[in-house]
């Protein structure tokens, strides 16, 4: 069992970096730079994958589910507000679809997924045995650099299109590169 829970948290932690690699490809080749929401989106997937993290390296813990949890929910509200942004009929959206529904549709339903997650495993009751931690296999350790690189990827890129302030310029440019 207690190796069951660890790959189900590398598994959805490699999930969770696999849509911020999306994320950020499709920023770079596509050139759709994100929007204020689709920040605060990947800067939840981001703390909801330090949870996740958490439970890998200190073992599993209610208060790092408590951070998954809280992230989830936090970014399901600002996937929430954005998909109610674009709602009305013949609203285009912002940014190309992608299998027919747009990025932040998507980041709505892994948010719920992560809920979902979190929820399923705590009924379980993965949490009432005592995991204490241990040594990352290497499968985890890959996972965890490739969650790292897109973590610090981002923040970079937000740095670059916002600076230090509030990201006012939306999704026009890279504030640093081309004020």
């Amino acid at each position: 069992m207690v190796y069951m829970v660890r790959r189900l948290d590398a598994l959805a932690l490699l999930g969770l970096s696999a849509v911020l690699w999306a994320a950020f490809i499709i920023e770079l080749y596509e050139h759709q730079l994100p929007c204020p929401n689709c920040l605060l989106q990947r800067v939840a997937f981001t703390m909801a994958g330090l949870g996740l993290l958490m439970n890998l390296r200190f073992g599993v813990r209610p208060a790092h589910y408590g951070i998954v949890i809280l992230s989830s929910i936090a970014g399901l509200a600002a996937a929430g507000r954005q998909v109610l942004l674009h709602i009305l009929p013949n609203n285009p959206g912002f940014g190309e679809p992608f299998l027919g529904l747009h990025l932040y549709t998507w980041a709505a339903v892994a948010f719920f997924g992560l809920l979902t997650y979190c929820g399923v495993a705590m009924m379980l009751g993965f949490l009432r045995r005592n995991l204490s931690p241990r040594r990352f296999t290497f499968p985890e350790k890959f996972i965890a650099v490739l969650f790292l690189t897109i973590a610090m990827a981002n923040l970079a890129s937000t740095l670059l299109e916002c600076g230090l302030g509030p990201c006012t310029r939306g999704s026009f440019g890279y504030h640093w590169l081309w004020p």
